[in-house]
C-alpha cells in the first residue's frame, strides 16, 4: 500500500493528468469550432465582393446602393420606381435579365427589349452571386434541368399540354409571340436558349406570371422546353407558315392578297373595258 501511494504522488502523474486534460480540451474545441475558410469559400466571398462593386457602378442608379429599389416621387397611381428591389429575386433573375441584354435598360419603357449584352459572362456571374447573397431566391437551373433533348415523346406531349394551357394566350401556340395591352408584348421564343426559357418561367419577368417549382416542377419545365424546341425544328408542310401567327396572318393574307388582288383586277377591268358612245 505504501508503494502504491508513493506512485500516485509521483511528480510525473500530475504532468500526465495535465496533458490528458489539454488533449480532451483540444478535442472538444475541434468538434465545436467553426471550420477554417477554404479556398472555395474565399473565392465565393471574393466573387460576391466583385459583384457588389459592379452593381454599385452599373445598377445602383436604378436599383439602389443596397438593391432595395428606388421609388419615384408622387402619390397613389403617380408613384412608381426607377428600378424594383432585387432583394430575394435570386441569381436566376439576374441571369435571365443580363444574359439576354434586357438589363441594364437603355431607357424607361413599358417593357425591356432583348438587345446586345453589355457585360461579360464572368461579370454577370459576379453580380448574380452578389444579388443571391442578399436574400434567398431562385437559383439558376442545373444541366439536368435543361437537358430537354433527353425528353421522350410522352414528355414532349405533356409539355405541349402545359404550354397550351398556360402560355399560348400570350406566346402563341408555337411560341411565336404576340401583342399585349399598354405597349407590352410576349416575345418570340424562337432561338431563345433553354436556360432563359426556364428562368423566365421561374422568375416571371415583367408581366409574365411566376411558375415556381411547386406550380411547375423542374421536370414539367424541361418538358415545356422540349415541346417548344421540337415545334421550332419542325418544317411547314403546308407551304407559307406566316411566322406561325395563326389566323391573324391568315386573315392578313386574305385581305391583302385576296381582296386586294380582286380590287386591283376590278379597277383594271374598269379602265380597259369597252366604252359605249351615245348616238
Amino acid at each position: 500500500m505504501r508503494k502504491l501511494s508513493t506512485r500516485r504522488r509521483h511528480p510525473m502523474a500530475l504532468l500526465a493528468l495535465l496533458a490528458l486534460a489539454l488533449l480532451l480540451t483540444g478535442a472538444a474545441y475541434a468538434t465545436v469550432a467553426p471550420e477554417p475558410a477554404t479556398a472555395e469559400s474565399a473565392s465565393s466571398v471574393s466573387q460576391i465582393e466583385a459583384g457588389r462593386q459592379l452593381f454599385v457602378v452599373g445598377c445602383a442608379s436604378c436599383h439602389g446602393l443596397n438593391a432595395e429599389g428606388i421609388t419615384t416621387a408622387g402619390d397613389g397611381d403617380e408613384k412608381g420606381n426607377y428600378g424594383p428591389s432585387l432583394i430575394g429575386v435570386g441569381a436566376a433573375a439576374v441571369g435571365f435579365q443580363m444574359e439576354t441584354g434586357r438589363m441594364p435598360m437603355a431607357q424607361t419603357a413599358p417593357q425591356a427589349p432583348r438587345k446586345h449584352i453589355e457585360y461579360t459572362q464572368d461579370e454577370i456571374d459576379q453580380i448574380a452571386a452578389y444579388v443571391a447573397s442578399l436574400a434567398p431566391g431562385p437559383a439558376r437551373p442545373s444541366e439536368e434541368d435543361l437537358d430537354w433533348q433527353s425528353v421522350d415523346k410522352e414528355g414532349i406531349s405533356e409539355g405541349g399540354e402545359f404550354f397550351r394551357t398556360n402560355c399560348t394566350a400570350c406566346h402563341n401556340s408555337v411560341g411565336a409571340g404576340g401583342a399585349l395591352p399598354s405597349g407590352r408584348y410576349a416575345p418570340t421564343l424562337k432561338g431563345v436558349d433553354a436556360i432563359h426559357i426556364y428562368e423566365a418561367m421561374l422568375t416571371g419577368p415583367q408581366q409574365m406570371p411566376v411558375f415556381s417549382e411547386d406550380v411547375l416542377t423542374p421536370e414539367d419545365k424541361r418538358n415545356i422546353i422540349a415541346y417548344v424546341k421540337t415545334v421550332q425544328q419542325q418544317g411547314n408542310d403546308g407551304g407559307i407558315g406566316g411566322g406561325g401567327l395563326g389566323p391573324v396572318v391568315d386573315g392578313m393574307f386574305v385581305w391583302i392578297i385576296g381582296i386586294g388582288g380582286l380590287t386591283a383586277f376590278a379597277v383594271w377591268i374598269g379602265m380597259h373595258g369597252t366604252r359605249s358612245k351615245k348616238r
